[in-house]
């Protein structure tokens, strides 16, 4: 007898064809999760408004790593509250490794100024790396007639309270900066925080200012045409886009060293093996000449460092300007 409930001409045609799209269909599934990691598009969340320096060097670092990986990097600008909530977003998404998040300094200040976070940042992240570093350039206007750091220090001792500075707006590198000033040399001045780089120096060229600690990119046109003065930089080490300034830590005050930075981030727990492979790449993109060129003409070096190395860095910047902040008095409102 002919079973035909079960299949009989057309319907056990069409029984057979569905099998055969079921099996291929979790055959392509099984091939899938088990592919290379990464085997689809990467979400690169940055922190930060479109525009910015930061979002230019996210971009820099999103197309040489979609190159090496052979995946579309997928920028996300996610701009607002100190970069909090690009960072909740990415604390709260799949960590599988295809979520990324691309933080600036204020990362390493918003456990200063914010006593409630809706999450933990040493917890709930995993550092892959440092990715750049950006000095600022100590600069004056023609109100003073300043040559270096120590007589910028003296002329403050001498008038407390009355030299100001200026800002692009409050908790950034700039005014964290003057703040740092302050505190290791024990001078009073005051802080004039403006809505951006440019309205700082307009006012700095204009005499309202006494002076300010800027971006080398946004300072520089002024200062190669005499209308600024430049005294030193923030980093470290002297800059190589300007060799022939000192540091401030070689003007007087060792250990003097702030920078607008970024560093990549995944969710906690993420994959160890794609967190490698994502450091190794970065590292490899970082690497490239034609990237260091574009950096510096951004004001900025490449770091790249390890996992480790930036998780330390993480933690001591929370501890050098929570003490900075404490000692300045800086309160969010």
């Amino acid at each position: 007898m002919n079973n035909w409930f079960f299949c009989k001409g057309w319907l056990c045609h069409w029984i057979a064809m569905g099998s055969a799209i079921i099996h291929s269909t979790l055959l392509w599934s099984a091939q899938t999760n088990n592919a290379p990691y990464p085997n689809r598009p990467i979400r690169l969340v940055i922190a930060q408004a479109p525009g910015g320096n930061a979002d230019i060097i996210a971009r820099y670092l999103a197309e040489g790593l979609a190159e090496r990986l052979g995946q579309t990097v997928v920028s996300d600008n996610r701009a607002g509250a100190s970069g909090m909530i690009a960072t909740e977003i990415v604390v709260r998404a799949p960590a599988d490794g295809y979520t990324l998040l691309l933080v600036p300094s204020s990362f390493g200040v918003n456990p200063a100024v914010y006593t409630k976070m809706p999450y933990d940042q040493m917890r709930d992240l995993a550092p892959i790396t440092l990715v750049a570093s950006a000095p600022n350039v100590l600069v004056v206007g023609p109100a003073l007639s300043i040559r270096n750091v120590a007589e910028l220090v003296k002329a403050a001792k001498v008038r407390p309270g009355q030299l100001t500075f200026s800002s692009s707006g409050n908790l950034g590198s700039p005014h964290l900066a003057g703040e740092l000033l302050k505190l290791m040399s024990g001078v009073d001045m005051v802080h004039v925080p403006y809505k951006g780089a440019a309205a700082a120096l307009i006012d700095l060229v204009a005499g309202r200012i006494s002076f300010s600690f800027a971006s080398l990119p946004s300072a520089l046109g002024h200062i190669r045409s005499n209308r600024l003065k430049a005294l030193a930089v923030t980093s470290e080490r002297r800059f190589p886009l300007t060799p022939e300034l000192p540091t401030v830590a070689e003007s007087g005050y060792p250990g003097f060293e702030t920078s607008a930075w970024q560093g990549l981030l995944a969710p906690a727990n993420t994959n160890k093996l794609a967190i490698t492979r994502i450091h190794t790449e970065s590292v490899e993109v970082l690497n490239q000449a034609s990237v260091k060129e574009r950096l510096a003409q951004n004001g900025a070096v490449p770091v790249a460092n390890t996992p480790e190395e930036f998780r330390t860095f993480v933690k001591n910047q929370i501890s050098k300007w929570g003490k900075v902040i404490a000692a300045a008095g800086i309160t969010i409102n």
